[in-house]
């Protein structure tokens, strides 16, 4: 560890192309930042994180760093939308609002921005926000940018110039409806155009990006991330970065672009200290501060001020979401990083509720619609919204036999486990080839497909429009959407077991 941060105050970043005079040698400058927030203004059960803890841990590190001679910017990299029913049933209004109290300078838009209309988002912006949101690569039909590119800060006599990016994969992971008539160009081309005209009037280039960090440009089926901007657009200093909602507990330095992303939900608070010597970006520190996480011991107090603005949002969700719905004996787990990986008990629960509304042959669903566990005990409408929280609309197809095959060969033949596009399934059983992926055998029901019959299947809108990259076939629309299904579900079964939902692994590899 001590090696790891001498490597760290020896590292420097040549900047001999901004601006920087005699004036500015020794100047001090601290980034924090914080990154797919998806609703948690609010501290969970445990009392983790939450913006009123955060607001108590930002203002700490304000007043250390200006008494050190230093100052601060406060970014976030996007995706402030969904997750929470509190919030998501507000439309994010608590936590634009928390922010704002918070004092960010910028944030970026991702995907998730996208998840309700243009109107909401431009709602937030004008409303709630009282910092910009930018992105250099979203254009409406006339061409223009939909956003800000950047944003200029100047700190102490520093040109601080922060540009956006937003992932090119925002229309298939999020609502399409609500992006159709915009251009997501892509992220790595829009910044090679965009830095050259950036980096002469710039002392610091920071990319805020909601683009995702791969390593080794290793994103699969994903758009490139920050890596590759990074090895492609010579000349950004830091890359503030998320989308993938992993943490980042070292910087990773490609092409002398530094890389940081602060994990997800306001767990941490990502600092960055900076120090302008001779001309250069000296990287002096990088940690990610815990936000009363519960296998850190340090507790951080809520700001009163903070927690008092927001608590009436969070009373007015919970009397709403509080009712009791059903039980159920065990976990049905839905937890990211296995959910996104192989089948679930609570991913057959939710597709055989799909199935079981329409009388359908078959149910599919993407991983990446999955945002929680549903744990032992009452479940509540609540508990419901946490794991589906996106609002998507369950659908009908026809497929016949033949059509079915190739549709689920398309899906399967190319399965990246911890991708959204992970599928969840009932009414299907799969033999793939372990060499080819080409399927070998396809069961219905228990029963071989037919090539000539016609099979329906139920499934979320969300992935029959193409999202997720999953093939786009025609549909039919009732109304019904994803939670409402799957309350009405377990209402019908009031007491569920989880041994009834186990996994029966129906992808296998022969």
């Amino acid at each position: 560890m001590k090696s790891f941060f001498f490597a760290l105050l020896a590292f420097s970043v040549s900047c001999s192309q901004g601006p920087l005079g005699k004036k500015t040698e020794g100047i001090k400058l601290t980034i924090l930042h914080t990154n797919d927030h998806h609703g948690r203004f609010w501290s969970n059960k445990d009392g983790e994180y939450g913006l009123a803890a955060r607001a108590t841990l930002i203002a700490q590190i304000r007043e250390e760093v200006k008494k050190n001679g230093g100052e601060v910017l406060l970014l976030d990299a996007g995706d402030v939308n969904t997750g929470v029913p509190q919030s998501d049933l507000l439309n994010a209004e608590p936590d634009f609002k928390g922010m704002s109290a918070l004092g960010y300078d910028a944030m970026a838009l991702g995907n998730h921005e996208f998840d309700n209309p243009l109107k909401v988002l431009f709602k937030q912006q004008k409303d709630w926000a009282n910092f910009p949101f930018i992105s250099a690569n979203i254009y409406d039909k006339k061409n223009n940018r939909l956003f800000p590119s950047h944003v200029t800060k100047k700190v102490n006599g520093l040109n601080v110039t922060i540009f956006g990016l937003t992932t090119e994969d925002t229309p298939k992971k999020s609502n399409p409806d609500n992006s159709k008539g915009l251009y997501f160009r892509p992220a790595v081309e829009e910044a090679k155009a965009i830095v050259p005209v950036l980096r002469p009037t710039s002392d610091i280039l920071i990319a805020l990006t909601h683009t995702g960090h791969y390593p080794d440009e290793k994103n699969g089926a994903d758009a490139p991330g920050d890596v590759t901007i990074a090895r492609q657009a010579k000349g950004i200093d830091i890359i503030v970065g998320g989308h993938t909602q992993k943490p980042l507990f070292k910087p990773d330095i490609q092409n002398g672009t530094i890389i940081v992303q602060a994990y997800e939900w306001g767990k941490y608070v990502g600092r960055i200290d900076l120090e302008v010597i001779n001309k250069k970006v000296i990287l002096k520190d990088y940690k990610l501060v815990p936000v009363n996480l519960k296998e850190d011991k340090t507790r951080i107090l809520p700001d009163q001020k903070v927690e008092a603005m927001l608590r009436p949002f969070k009373e007015k969700g919970d009397k709403s979401l509080s009712q009791k719905i059903g039980f159920v004996d065990q976990e049905l787990m839905g937890r990211r990083d296995v959910v996104r990986t192989k089948e679930t008990n609570l991913g057959n629960l939710i597709t055989r509720a799909y199935k079981d509304k329409f009388g359908a042959d078959f149910a599919i669903t993407n991983s990446g619609g999955i945002r929680d566990s549903i744990y032992p005990g009452d479940i509540t409408i609540e508990t419901i919204l946490m794991v589906l929280p996106f609002g998507g609309e369950i659908v009908t197809a026809e497929l016949t036999g033949k059509e079915l095959k190739n549709y689920l060969e398309a899906i399967t033949s190319t399965l990246l486990p911890g991708s959204g596009s992970f599928p969840q399934m009932s009414g299907a059983t799969i033999v793939l080839d372990q060499a080819t992926k080409k399927m070998k055998s396809l069961k219905i029901n228990g029963k071989d497909v037919e090539e000539k019959r016609t099979y329906l299947i139920a499934l979320p809108d969300f992935i029959a429009k193409g999202g997720d990259n999953y093939p786009i076939i025609s549909f039919r629309k009732y109304g019904y959407i994803d939670a409402d299904v799957l309350k009405a579900y377990i209402v019908k079964k009031k007491k569920l077991k989880a041994e009834t939902f186990e996994v029966t692994q129906y992808i296998k590899f022969e």
